[in-house]
């Protein structure tokens, strides 16, 4: 149970291609698919507390970065949610094997409900499979409840006349740019309009002083699940990361009740 394994998987043809960087560790089941958050990497504070976990419980793991992001090829402003959905679905398939829990952060969250959705929409053969979903903060429909929507009718004027506006940042001095594209194609994977059904028990994890997502998102996000097992947490201190220890240990206590 070394060091995770570093795979690239090839996708889309042209101009649509790229290299999508996997790290997959062998082990027993259920594994865990880490969904990162937008602008983020599979890297990061809570990535690499799971994978450690995953070694200390001898369960598999497989995580990666969506095109543009840390070690994969792309450019981050060709990213839209459904090319990212496309390759969160050929990692899932491709890498994973026997029931999986998906583990979303931010965009990663609503990723992995669109991944849940698809799978039951193209028949899954059963492996992989969902066994649970774990959501952090999840930015579910954020290219239109918390982007396009909050944007003053200026910016959104200099949006669609230029394709393109830099978002502020607290995570980047340089802002974050965000397309046209990225805006417009977020509209045909939004999931708050109606109800949401995952076929498996969904958990929830949101901080009250998330600026980001705010907590009431995470509750209007709830309130759409109509059949399945739903706990939603929320962390009266903590704030979008959730990636101080107490933090931590509330995401592996989630994961580890699958």
């Amino acid at each position: 149970m070394g060091d995770s394994c570093l795979k690239i998987l090839s996708l889309g043809t042209g101009p649509a291609a790229r290299p999508i960087a996997v790290r997959a560790r062998a082990g027993g089941a259920p594994g865990l698919f880490w969904l990162g958050g937008f602008k983020s990497d599979m890297r990061g504070t809570k990535a690499e507390a799971l994978d450690q976990w995953a070694v200390r419980n001898r369960r598999a793991m497989v995580r990666f970065d969506y095109s543009g992001h840390g070690e994969s090829g792309g450019t981050f402003t060709d990213g839209t949610i459904g090319r990212w959905l496309e390759e969160s679905l050929a990692v899932f398939r491709e890498c994973c094997a026997g029931p999986q829990v998906a583990i979303g952060s931010s965009m990663g969250g609503w990723l992995a409900l669109l991944l849940a959705r698809e799978l039951a929409r193209q028949g899954n053969p059963g492996v992989p499979s969902l066994k649970g979903l774990v959501l952090i903060a999840p930015a579910v429909d954020f290219t239109e409840e918390l982007m396009w929507k909050q944007m003053t009718p200026l910016i959104q004027h200099q949006m669609t006349d230029t394709g393109v506006w830099t978002r502020p940042s607290a995570y980047d001095e340089g802002g974050y740019p965000i397309t046209r594209t990225l805006i417009e194609e977020g509209r045909n994977h939004l999931l708050l309009g109606g109800m949401i059904e995952t076929g498996c028990p969904v958990r929830i994890l949101q901080g009250v002083r998330d600026e980001d997502v705010p907590w009431r998102h995470a509750v209007e996000l709830t309130s759409r699940f109509a059949r399945d097992d739903v706990v939603l947490t929320l962390v009266k201190d903590g704030d979008h990361r959730l990636s101080r220890p107490e933090d931590i240990e509330r995401l592996i206590a989630a994961v580890a009740e699958f």
